[in-house]
């Protein structure tokens, strides 16, 4: 029968995280807005178990770390950036709306550059690209049924484009 390999389980999780990451993205082009949102909370599911899969069957590694990190910026950085782009209309305030939509997942990548190199000590130091990711893809969801004006839609980017580079220190639930 051979040797079971069970790595491929955490990473089957990664790539299914980055699967929807980009399937929202693909969304984003038909004007699927709620789909697009839908996918971004499916990957946020995914997310959620790759890291416990891994530890749970002691086969972390540092690529599946790197892995993750990549995965988490297209799905929880780029995919709910571009959503609120779209679906706000932030294109109408010209080089601000890009702008927007170019802090939010910068400000991500930095936040996932500094945990991958920081020992983790229980606490993560500023938001969790997930977590500002799924707040964003949220509240496009509720946009997607009630109009939100766009200024708080840019109020909202900032702020958690601000909190995921800020030097807080929030506890690991």
């Amino acid at each position: 029968m051979g040797v079971f390999k069970k790595s491929w389980l955490p990473n089957f999780f990664t790539f299914s995280n980055l699967a929807c990451g980009v399937v929202a993205v693909m969304l984003l082009f038909k004007a699927e807005y709620r789909w697009a949102a839908f996918f971004i909370l499916v990957a946020a599911l995914a997310d959620r178990y790759d890291g416990k899969v891994a530890r749970y069957l002691k086969i972390d590694s540092a690529i599946g770390k790197e892995l993750d990190s990549l995965a988490d910026l297209i799905s929880f950085g780029l995919a709910p950036a571009a959503l609120a782009f779209q679906l706000h209309d932030l294109l109408q305030w010209g080089m601000g709306g890009y702008a927007l939509v170019i802090l939010f997942p910068l400000c991500g990548a930095y936040r996932l550059a500094r945990f991958n190199v920081t020992p983790f000590d229980g606490a993560f130091y500023g938001l969790p690209i997930t977590f500002a990711g799924l707040s964003l893809a949220l509240y496009c969801l509720l946009g997607s049924y009630y109009p939100l004006p766009p200024p708080l839609t840019a109020l909202l980017m900032l702020t958690l484009s601000y909190l995921m580079v800020s030097r807080h220190r929030i506890q690991k639930m």
